[in-house]
């Protein structure tokens, strides 16, 4: 008699065990597709350069597709690159003021040239007509994030050398 009851408190507890495992693995189930939907969601929706897809071109693209078109917005974006800890400020501060010089941005009227203004204010203006946001780079993994926006500061501080 106490074999059986053992062996029904057994078959019992292997039972509750059993619905708490499927419950919790229903659970996991739920939370990776909710997780999916979620990054599906995202990627289609965003536009411009904060899609994941749109990060990873930039990051492997020619540095075409991070550079300025024009010298205003590039000095604005050095600056930016300096002031957010992209850029070493040693190298980058001559380079900077030197572009600033010639490009008569160092008085008070010109430093409110838009693109001056847009560039410190993080936004890249390419020369294929798309505007990146280097404060906002949607979607996607900070560390390609990270590395979109240090690309980004080379390439502009490279071609700010190429401005003066």
């Amino acid at each position: 008699m106490k074999a059986i009851r053992n062996l029904v408190l057994a078959a019992a507890a292997s039972g509750v065990l059993l619905a708490a495992s499927a419950q919790a693995d229903n659970n996991l189930l739920g939370s990776l597709q909710d997780a999916a939907t979620q990054v599906l969601n995202n990627s289609s929706s965003e536009k411009g350069a904060s899609s994941l897809p749109n990060l990873t071109s930039l990051l492997n693209g020619g540095d075409n597709k991070l550079a300025s078109t024009n010298a205003s917005n590039a000095a604005g974006v050095l600056e930016y690159c300096m002031k957010n800890k992209v850029l070493s400020t040693t190298n980058s501060a001559n380079i900077k003021d030197k572009l600033l010089d010639k490009l008569g941005l160092q008085n008070a009227s010109g430093a409110q040239n838009p693109d001056y203004q847009q560039g410190l204010d993080g936004l890249l203006k390419t020369g294929n007509g798309q505007n990146i946001d280097l404060n906002n780079l949607g979607g996607g993994l900070s560390q390609i994030k990270d590395k979109v926006k240090q690309k980004a500061c080379d390439v502009i501080l490279k071609q700010a050398k190429s401005f003066i």
